[in-house]
């Protein structure tokens, strides 16, 4: 249920203290619920990166290696199976992404969990089923350039988090303090 004093996640949302007796060592922590402005301020600060930047860095990736083996090796099988590679990776990522972006409205914990799981469920059998479809879709499947491709692809998640904007009050405070 929305706390309308807070809003949706005002109740939930909580700024821990620390306070700390240096006598006996112990810590009392303390929690206060955020205001509405706070709960707001706090987003503002923190953007969140798409999951769909994550894919299209991820499918990027993909195709850079993709041409690198295309430049090494000039044969049109190694470079399908990388391609087939990248899609291995950027296809069930995109269905997870889609499946969750669906589920966001959920406000109950459990359903989200319980969504979560279903989604990276259907994310790993989407990619062992496209691992294993792979022998009959790429004619003259080179396995080590696909597991390359795929796993090039996979870690890239990273490189989304450099291309995060910065929040318009990070780069006020970033004008302010002089950096």
């Amino acid at each position: 249920m929305p706390d309308t004093e807070h809003g949706s996640f005002g109740s939930i949302a909580k700024v821990a203290t620390a306070n700390t007796d240096p006598e006996n060592g112990d810590e009392d922590l303390q929690f206060k619920p955020l205001t509405r402005e706070e709960a707001q301020a706090l987003r503002a600060r923190h953007s969140v990166v798409s999951p769909w930047v994550v894919l299209g860095v991820q499918a990027l990736a993909g195709l850079l290696v993709s041409a690198g083996v295309w430049l090494v090796w000039q044969q049109g099988n190694a470079v399908w199976s990388a391609l087939y590679g990248a899609a291995a990776a950027v296809i069930p990522g995109a269905v997870m992404a889609r499946g969750m972006s669906r589920q966001q409205a959920s406000n109950s914990p459990g359903g989200g969990l319980t969504g979560f799981m279903f989604w990276e469920f259907a994310k790993v059998l989407t990619a062992v089923a496209m691992l294993v479809a792979a022998v009959k879709v790429v004619p003259s499947l080179h396995w080590p350039v696909l597991l390359v491709t795929m796993i090039v692809s996979l870690k890239v998640n990273w490189l989304a988090l450099l291309w995060r904007r910065p929040s318009t009050q990070q780069q006020q405070e970033t004008k302010q303090h002089g950096r």
